[in-house]
């Protein structure tokens, strides 16, 4: 005859298929085995009349599961919602460089100019897609490939620009750290040209070449208003041939500008506001007014543009400096200075450091260019200080 305890052993355990409710450490706790396997399964709630309900219900619900054939041997499937969440959530798969970029690509497209775009951005993609090893996973090799794909200057900037993208891609747990963290810094950086101005008279002798040209077949009279616009504006090349007359006052006395037309890709598209989203208005000297007023039709469509190309479209800018502006400059042995080519957009570091030199600010002349004063002291007069510096004779 058993004992009263061996009889009461048996008693307490648990048959095949059943989900025991225990206490352990005053926190309630489910105990069963399935298909050879022991499981402790901790509820969290504390041991209370409340709790003892809800963990029977648990306990039910599993065992339902062993009968339909719907028992999760994860267990994730009877913890709270809350918890449930949480133990599921699991780090994202880390992408590739490529992926990364294009998606940081296409979040900062609507927050910068189509020009930017396409000479900053899609450069870098195109060097990632040179590279086979992916940076995210080997970013030393990647750099070495990435120099052997292009020039140390522009893969420090392809370097840097991925930098920042990782850093987008940190704060937004796209990834878990920026391999490229600061390593574009050991790379040689490239300079950009110093700004090389036309003396008075060469500036001078440039609009004389083209008010007068009367060479065989094409002649490049027709752009004469247009090369004397950017000499006394100093604008940017894009704005003035994206410049319409309804932006210009009826008696030419300012000029707004605030929208431009670029090449990208060998498109020309119309930019709202300039380069550095700065609109601003131009207070035209006499000869710019009278300029303006020579040029103006009588009633002009505010949407016309105020210097078309010859066929009255829209100017092409590498059409115009590849053609006209080189053919004249190559004339008058002004192609080239200080060993640089001289292109349109020499006419703004004219009109800059001329002005500079009448004495005007940075300040004044920022405003009048739309760029920034530090840029118009870095760039222009320090240069001009120092050339009119002399050591002391001590």
């Amino acid at each position: 005859m058993p004992s009263p305890s061996t009889t009461q052993s048996k008693s307490r355990k648990a048959k095949k298929g059943t989900v025991q409710v225990k206490n352990s450490n005053d926190r309630l706790q489910l105990v069963f085995s399935w298909q050879r396997k022991r499981y402790y399964f901790s509820t969290g709630l504390p041991d209370s009349p409340i709790n003892r309900k809800l963990a029977e219900q648990k306990a039910r619900q599993i065992e339902l599961d062993f009968v339909s054939g719907n028992f999760d041997p994860s267990l994730d499937k009877y913890r709270p919602e809350v918890e449930q969440s949480q133990s599921q959530r699991k780090t994202p798969a880390t992408p590739k460089l490529l992926d990364l970029w294009l998606q940081y690509m296409e979040y900062r497209t609507p927050n910068i100019s189509p020009t930017t775009l396409n000479s900053t951005y899609e450069p870098v993609a195109a060097h990632i897609r040179k590279c086979k090893i992916d940076g995210l996973k080997n970013p030393l090799k990647f750099r070495t490939e990435l120099l052997k794909a292009t020039t140390e200057s522009q893969a420090r900037r392809s370097l840097m620009q991925i930098s920042a993208a990782c850093d987008w891609g940190l704060k937004h747990n796209l990834i878990q750290e920026n391999p490229f963290s600061g390593m574009y810094l050991d790379m040689l950086q490239s300079k950009a040209p110093p700004p090389v101005a036309f003396t008075v008279e060469e500036r001078d002798r440039i609009i004389a070449a083209f008010v007068n040209d009367s060479r065989p077949g094409t002649d490049y009279r027709h752009y004469a208003p247009f090369v004397k616009f950017l000499f006394w504006t100093g604008c940017r090349p894009c704005e003035a041939i994206g410049l319409r007359w309804g932006s210009v006052l009826p008696d030419c006395s300012r000029v707004h500008f605030h929208e431009s037309i670029v090449e990208i890709s060998g498109r020309k598209v119309r930019r709202k506001e300039d380069k550095t989203a700065v609109k601003r208005w131009f207070t035209c000297p006499d000869n710019l007014k009278e300029l303006l007023q020579s040029i103006r039709p009588e009633h002009p469509d505010p949407e016309a543009l105020v210097f078309p190309s010859p066929k009255g479209h829209s100017m092409t800018a590498s059409n115009f400096r590849d053609r006209g502006w080189t053919a004249i400059l190559s004339d008058l042995g002004l192609s080239m200075k200080e060993g640089i080519k001289m292109t349109p957009y020499n006419c703004r570091d004219t009109f800059i450091t001329l002005q500079a030199l009448q004495g005007h600010s940075s300040t004044t002349i920022a405003r009048w260019v739309g760029n920034s004063s530090k840029i118009i002291e870095e760039r222009y007069l320090d240069r001009m200080r120092l050339d009119h510096l002399r050591p002391t004779n001590i």
